[in-house]
């Protein structure tokens, strides 16, 4: 599947900008099921989340 048939499909999935999660910042806590999880930018622009 090329990039652009793979982005078509997401369009129907939720889309949440990492950079807006953070607050324009490199990490952001999110919440599932009362755990938190903190989601980070990397310098190289790569997301990690850790527990």
């Amino acid at each position: 599947m090329s990039r652009t048939e793979a982005m078509r499909e997401a369009v129907a999935l939720p889309l949440h900008d990492a950079r807006i999660l953070t607050g324009g910042g490199t990490t952001a806590v999110i919440v599932l099921d009362g755990v938190a999880y903190s989601l980070r930018i990397t310098r190289a622009g790569k997301l990690i989340l850790t527990k």
